[in-house]
């Protein structure tokens, strides 16, 4: 288990698509996912849809599609960074 994950997984800060996502998701017991990124955000495009929205939290939806996207901590300076869960993912904040 590496020193960032507390839910048994081998994701960590610099994970990739959903499982960067899930991860980011869950870090610090889901503590980091709502909160606002420096700078007020990233503008970025829809990795779904290919719609433009701005990421404004670690954890967020685009505006058009509502596809699932997410940055992490350490590379949340470039939205090239921006990781999406996938189509239609939804994850379980229990």
């Amino acid at each position: 288990m590496g020193c960032c994950s507390s839910h048994g997984s081998s994701a960590g800060p610099f994970a990739e698509g959903r499982e960067l996502v899930e991860f980011v998701f869950q870090a610090h017991s889901g503590a980091l996912r709502n909160q606002v990124l420096p700078g007020s955000g990233l503008l970025t495009a829809c990795q779904g849809c290919n719609a433009s929205f701005t990421l404004t939290t670690f954890v967020g939806k685009c505006t058009a599609c509502g596809g699932l996207h997410a940055v992490s901590p350490p590379r949340c300076g470039d939205a090239a960074n921006i990781q999406f869960a996938g189509q239609g993912v939804q994850i379980d904040e229990g």
